[in-house]
């Protein structure tokens, strides 16, 4: 099960398709948004509940999350209470936490999984009978099919586990209540939907009966959970490997993107194109920018060294990259790591975008800036990367580290012995 946007079914297509090629039958669902792409793969799509809508219900999604942050004894600013990515400490009190989770389910959680995808899925699962559920981080209504036909069934992260962390660090502040005091509204949503099929509570429902992580197990986040790494494996669509990218490059050739999702479902970013192009325009390096028309419109005259196309497979242009300038996305992000390119972050503070780029800049494989920084500071970070050796070999043992984890296809033999451990009446 996927959320309806490319980027997070495009993270889960490997191991679909490892899954089948070892002869198991599966079915990918998702919102009726995304059943084109799936079908595109080779893949059986199976559409559930109604349309997700991304790009329109974003303004609904602000409507509501004011409107259950108003809802708070002391409501702050409610923007604050989408940030699962708080990791500090000292910040994550009982009332941040809570605040969290009481505007994440009633703005994000519920809506991914609303009730008629809900009965959908269990409907689907109550007829074909899977063994195994593996669901997307966010749509926790797969989670309650599964227990509803009795499947095992199992998280694919799409990014850092901040649900799994902010949750930990939210029942350790519950715990520390006295029990009156006590509320979980993740809990009583989730309570409520699984009592309908006859099941009921339990964390499972939050975290999966276990996680598969494609994230590097060295960048996992520190959260008491049953994991099982996978090598992430880059799909991006279908696509064409263009004419020009046959050939070597006559320099040093540094990748500028904003990816898929800013663009398909916000619109754009919250970095500037106009602004990296005006950064990269004095480089002495080729800049390959995969911008759409919409992006481009607002840039006015390309530099003389910017190659720009509207898409561009990553998996076939890192190779030939030195350096890569992007907005953070998981897909973009992991394709870098994969290849060993080092990164220049101009990152989207949208879910865990921020700290996986704190993860690159720890790491010393690239650079992080805030979405505002000037052209002048990204110019410098980009050349500094470019010209250290330092960072390209950290970027190289990071995707050394991708390349020595097993494979969709090794992994099959471990989810067939967890399925059969998990797997239970209905």
């Amino acid at each position: 099960m996927t959320l309806a946007v490319k980027t997070h079914f495009f993270v889960q297509a490997p191991l679909a398709w490892a899954l089948r090629a070892a002869g198991h039958e599966v079915c990918v669902a998702s919102q009726p948004d995304l059943v084109d792409d799936i079908a595109a793969t080779g893949l059986t799509a199976v559409p559930v509940g109604p349309p997700l809508a991304a790009e329109a219900g974003m303004e609904v999604a602000r409507q509501q999350y004011e409107a259950a942050a108003a809802r708070l004894a002391d409501p702050p600013n409610p923007q604050d209470l989408m940030r699962f990515q708080e990791l500090r400490p000292e910040k994550l009190t009982y009332d941040f936490t809570h605040g969290v989770f009481t505007v994440m389910t009633s703005t994000v959680f519920q809506n991914f999984s609303a009730e008629r995808t809900i009965d959908d899925l269990v409907d689907l699962g109550r007829r074909w009978q899977p063994d195994l559920v593996i669901w997307d981080t966010v749509m926790m209504g797969a989670a309650v099919a599964a227990q509803a036909c009795g499947a095992a069934h199992a998280r694919l992260l799409y990014g850092l586990d901040l649900v799994g962390r902010m949750r930990e660090s939210y029942l350790a502040e519950v715990d520390r209540r006295d029990p009156e005091l006590r509320e979980d509204p993740l809990a009583e949503w989730l309570t409520r939907a699984s009592a309908g099929y006859g099941g009921e509570f339990s964390e499972e429902l939050v975290v999966g009966q276990w996680t598969i992580d494609p994230t590097p197990s060295s960048m996992r986040l520190a959260v008491d959970h049953p994991y099982v790494p996978v090598r992430h494996i880059p799909y991006n669509g279908p696509s064409v490997v263009p004419d020009w990218l046959r050939e070597p490059p006559k320099r040093r050739r540094v990748c500028l993107t904003l990816g898929l999702s800013f663009r398909d479902v916000q619109g754009g970013g919250q970095a500037s194109a106009s602004t990296l192009l005006e950064a990269l325009a004095e480089l002495d390096a080729e800049v390959v920018a995969t911008l759409s028309p919409e992006q481009l419109a607002a840039v006015g005259t390309l530099p003389d060294n910017v190659r720009a196309v509207d898409f561009v497979p990553l998996n076939e242009l890192l190779p030939s990259c030195s350096a890569i300038v992007h907005h953070g996305g998981y897909g973009t992000w992991q394709n870098a790591l994969v290849h060993g390119v080092p990164q220049v972050l101009v990152a989207s503070d949208v879910w865990d975008g921020v700290p996986r780029a704190e993860l690159i800049d720890e790491a010393g494989a690239g650079l992080t800036l805030p979405a505002d920084a000037a052209p002048e500071k990204i110019r410098d970070a980009v050349a500094r990367v470019l010209d250290d050796s330092a960072y390209a070999e950290k970027a190289a043992a990071l995707g050394a580290e991708i390349r020595a984890t097993p494979a969709p296809t090794d992994l099959i033999p471990e989810l067939e012995r967890l399925t059969a451990a998990h797997r239970r009446p209905a």
